[in-house]
């Protein structure tokens, strides 16, 4: 009997990971931890085969096309970061590991494979208002001639020295990133886990700002262009501002155990889940919720909420919920967990951008259509 990892699974299935875990819940694939590493699961072979024969002859390629663009199997080729059995590698560096010590920039070079050294205008604005302004008003002016790869790191470069100076205040200092927001908020203190959330930010494969990215520049447009699109493809509920709806919930439910629970479910049963909670890649548990969480003692409001919403979903907390707890025990504005999304993935954003000019490819995928005089 052999027994396979989740990527061999999901190779020989063709299906989204939800769906190999389903099948384990329904009995149809048995599994059972990995000895060499407890944190994953294998699969046993002989019914990942069986169910792969089964939904074989079912499975039209537009379908199987269509899959991928809801978390499913990967569409495009990248070098710069991925998920793998429950970790996040950037490069094939642990990103958790790295958030021990290293600050943004060190991650953005290590990403963007080129010395970072920020410049770029100011922003005349402040906070994302002032990002969007300088980001927009950069797009708007003719692409500066040459793509070679230094030409674009060094406009890399450029593009996070604005919006660090729109997000992190107008004094470019020679001070980390993580040191200037952290003074720019008047919380000193704050300094350190302010520098590991970036770090657990600053990339996650081809997530929707990312993906928005890479398409703006394969037509040719400037990363000043992409990264407008990043941002404003970021500032979604469904996206970087999750962590204020967690906010605003956990400030609203009661902080006994017992009627912090029957909140959420009445919250349920209102046909809503609860935010913060489970992440499609990470079955088993974010990781970069973890390993920001380490680094801080939550509020009492927000334990609660974390106990009762696991009690309630089965699902253990995400990246999002520890962005806001985070805002909350160190007392950061309230849009601080758009703020450190938008300044960490710039770096994740301006990596695939270069990346994508590189390949020299455009993205434009091809619409199924369902309307009037289908063919069906």
């Amino acid at each position: 009997m052999d027994w396979l990892t989740a990527p061999e699974a999901l190779a020989l299935l063709g299906t989204q990971p939800q769906t190999l875990y389903a099948n384990v819940s329904r009995g149809r694939i048995k599994a059972r931890p990995d000895p060499a590493d407890s944190r994953r699961s294998l699969y046993r072979g002989d019914d990942v085969r069986r169910m792969a024969l089964r939904v074989s002859g079912r499975r039209r390629q537009e379908d199987i096309a269509g899959e991928t663009m809801q978390w499913g199997q990967p569409v495009l080729r990248t070098a710069i970061s991925t998920v793998d059995s429950g970790r996040l590698l950037y490069r094939g560096h642990d990103a958790c590991t790295l958030a021990e010590t290293a600050t943004l920039e060190e991650v953005a070079a290590l990403l963007w494979q080129a010395p970072i050294s920020l410049g770029g205008p100011a922003a005349s604005g402040q906070g994302l208002a002032g990002a969007f302004a300088a980001l927009a008003g950069m797009a708007a002016r003719p692409m500066a001639a040459g793509r070679s790869p230094a030409i674009l790191a060094g406009q890399a470069g450029e593009v996070l020295g604005t919006m660090a100076s729109a997000l992190a205040g107008t004094e470019a200092t020679r001070e980390p990133l993580h040191f200037r927001l952290a003074l720019h908020w008047r919380r000193p203190a704050a300094a350190d886990i302010l520098r590991r959330a970036m770090v657990l930010l600053a990339d996650h494969e081809l997530n929707a700002s990312t993906f928005a990215a890479r398409v703006t520049v394969s037509t040719g447009a400037s990363l000043w262009a992409g990264a407008l699109s990043g941002l404003a493809t970021l500032g979604g509920p469904r996206h970087g501002l999750a962590s204020r709806e967690i906010s605003a919930l956990a400030g609203d439910i009661p902080p006994m155990p017992e009627a912090a629970e029957a909140a959420l479910r009445d919250w349920l049963g209102e046909g809503r889940t609860v935010p913060g909670m489970g992440h499609q890649l990470y079955p088993l548990g974010d990781p970069r919720c973890r390993a920001l969480l380490a680094g801080f003692e939550s509020t009492a409001t927000f334990e609660t909420y974390r106990i009762a919403a696991e009690s309630l979903t089965g699902d253990l907390p995400n990246i999002d919920f520890a962005l806001a707890a985070l805002t909350a025990r160190f007392d950061l504005p309230s849009d601080a967990g758009l703020t450190l999304f938008a300044l960490a993935r710039a770096v994740g954003w301006l990596a695939h951008m270069m990346e994508q000019i590189a390949s020299g490819d455009a993205i434009r995928p091809r619409a199924r259509y369902v309307g009037q005089g289908s063919p069906g």
